[in-house]
């Protein structure tokens, strides 16, 4: 399987909620970036929606003409509306409040049973799930 290209566009929205206006306008960034060539579009929906807005979410899902990666926490709130939407893709990614953006991986020893059974209803609702760990050993066994 050839490499691809997927492009993250959280940004655009985090200029719009910053600005507290429509613009820039996500669905044109996202339509920009597959005219560019890309392969797969990515957006974080976040617990406490700082860019990505769940209306976001369904427009982007309806207009992507390309493989659709949906970051989100292994929360019962996030997996339903990822099953709902039924992205092509779901990363499951930590988060933390205080962060300013995903600044490290997930704690999968840890928070196993929680990312098992999001993977689970995940894979249940036919999406493809990676996740975001930590690089140690200890979190790939």
């Amino acid at each position: 399987m050839p490499l691809e290209l997927g492009v993250n566009i959280d940004h655009i929205a985090t200029l719009r909620q910053a600005r507290g206006t429509s613009y820039p306008d996500l669905l044109q960034a996202m339509k920009l970036v597959e005219d560019a060539g890309a392969h797969a579009i990515t957006i974080h929906l976040r617990e406490d929606r700082r860019h990505i807005q769940d209306a976001d979410v369904y427009a982007i899902r309806k207009e992507c003409q390309r493989r659709l990666n949906l970051e989100l926490a292994a929360t019962d709130e996030m997996v339903n509306i990822a099953c709902d939407v039924a992205p092509s893709d779901a990363c499951i990614v930590p988060e933390k409040r205080e962060e300013l953006t995903t600044e490290g991986g997930l704690d999968v020893v840890g928070l196993f049973d929680r990312v098992h059974k999001s993977t689970q209803q995940l894979n249940k609702a036919g999406i493809r799930v990676s996740l975001f760990i930590e690089p140690d050993i200890e979190q790939i066994k």
